[in-house]
């Protein structure tokens, strides 16, 4: 009897996506939903027109049932890396159907590659993504139409160009080359634009869409691999299952490197936690040390009065305030400088090749910048603003102020506790005293 219990939910949630009145989508806002029919609308009517001026062969048939298996193969075969990656990394339209569905676009008449995406969203909803509740259908939805769209962009510039598809490449010399890399190009630049709507109605982070440095590698990848995919199926059909086996591995090591960067930030504020922070500050000590003119610099930046903003505001406007004064923080700093969160409202800071000096400047920038701020939450149907806000920071660089990193921490923190005594909102060097 206990095996049975888990259907009934399931079945909740069936009924629930056949039941139009309940669809997550109508609890959007009014631009995101428009913008979901917009997009749907337009790759309707593309399919309808292409489905009845492009002729389908025999054979674009089979390469489409090629091309779905394989695509069905790896995301099962991958099913399991696939959830964890997604739970690690908040970027759901980037994923590897970007093999099958740019293998299409350079194989398959256009309405044909629609159905390819058609099917490989439809497995990817129902199987590696059904347990992960915080991707609604809809997103799956509006995923699978940008793609499809980005898919007809692709196919529009290969048939201005002379060339539709990869059997007429294999012909056209270094037109067909030109061809298939501006195809190439043009999937990558429209699969980020079609996403720019939906980035500015939910107002969400550049990341959280666009993902970071190892996301976009691994769309360049897949688009590589769907590449040479197409390349085989145009010549050596049956050698086409050899790309599942490369591209397993490629999913395993992009959950590794996303697994250690989830394992070195702070969820809260995207910042370095306490280990990350620690890792990166012990590679400058050893190569501070390496160097007997090298020099840099740690604060340490605690938020004055934190604990009356959350009585005041509650927890979630306390979350926006800690949010908002991280990337005070990094828009205070230079792009290599290191900024972690080391728990509650205390922050850290990273400054290498710095002067004593250099660093104080840096810390009485960070500290104006904070006490200038103005964080606004959401409380029911109003808008609030919290201000008055402050901090006090202490200063302390290598090697005057210790050698090791615990040594630079501690002599931080006793100038952090002198600010805070000397009545907050203040900067104080502790390089002198440690």
């Amino acid at each position: 009897m206990d095996g049975a219990r888990p259907a009934e939910p399931r079945v909740g949630r069936i009924r629930g996506a056949l039941n139009p009145a309940r669809w997550t989508l109508w609890r959007q806002r009014g631009s995101l939903i428009f913008y979901c029919f917009l997009v749907e609308s337009v790759a309707l009517v593309a399919t309808v027109r292409t489905a009845v001026t492009v002729p389908v062969r025999g054979w674009d048939l089979f390469v489409f049932g090629v091309l779905a298996g394989l695509g069905v193969l790896q995301a099962e075969l991958g099913r399991q890396i696939e959830r964890v990656r997604r739970l690690v990394s908040d970027t759901p339209h980037i994923n590897l159907t970007s093999v099958w569905t740019f293998a299409g676009v350079l194989l398959l008449p256009p309405a044909l590659g629609t159905a390819l995406v058609a099917v490989l969203y439809l497995h990817l909803a129902t199987r590696s993504l059904a347990r992960i509740k915080r991707v609604p259908p809809f997103r799956t939805t509006l995923n699978a139409t940008l793609v499809v769209i980005t898919c007809y962009s692709a196919d529009f510039v290969l048939s201005r160009l002379g060339v539709p598809d990869m059997y007429a490449a294999l012909t056209a010399g270094w037109r067909g080359v030109t061809a298939i890399a501006l195809a190439a190009v043009t999937y990558f630049v429209v699969s980020a634009i079609t996403i720019v709507p939906a980035l500015t109605i939910t107002k969400r982070s550049v990341t959280a869409f666009f993902g970071g440095l190892g996301d976009n590698l691994l769309e360049v990848a897949t688009l590589c691999l769907g590449l040479l995919t197409a390349l085989t199926l145009a010549t050596l059909p049956a050698l086409a299952v050899a790309i599942v086996p490369p591209l397993l591995v490629l999913h395993r090591a992009v959950l590794i490197k996303q697994l250690e960067i989830a394992a070195t930030t702070d969820e809260k504020t995207g910042l370095f936690n306490t280990t990350g922070w620690h890792l990166l500050a012990s590679r400058e000590l050893a190569r501070a040390q390496r160097s007997t003119r090298s020099t840099f610099g740690v604060l340490m930046i605690d938020l004055d009065h934190f604990k009356s903003i959350n009585d005041e505001h509650g927890h979630l406007a306390g979350d926006a305030v800690l949010r908002a004064v991280a990337a005070t923080i990094k828009s205070a700093v230079r792009d290599y400088d290191s900024v972690g969160r080391f728990g509650g409202e205390e922050f850290v800071v990273l400054l290498p090749d710095i002067s004593p000096a250099a660093a104080l400047a840096v810390a009485e920038r960070i500290r104006s910048a904070i006490e200038t701020l103005k964080v606004e939450y959401e409380d029911g149907s109003r808008v609030r603003v919290i201000g008055d806000l402050s901090a006090s920071i202490g200063v302390a660089t290598y090697p005057d102020g210790g050698t090791a990193v615990d040594r630079l921490l501690q002599a931080a923190d006793k100038a952090l506790y002198r600010a805070k005594d000397a009545g907050r909102n203040q900067v104080v060097d502790g390089t002198a005293t440690a």
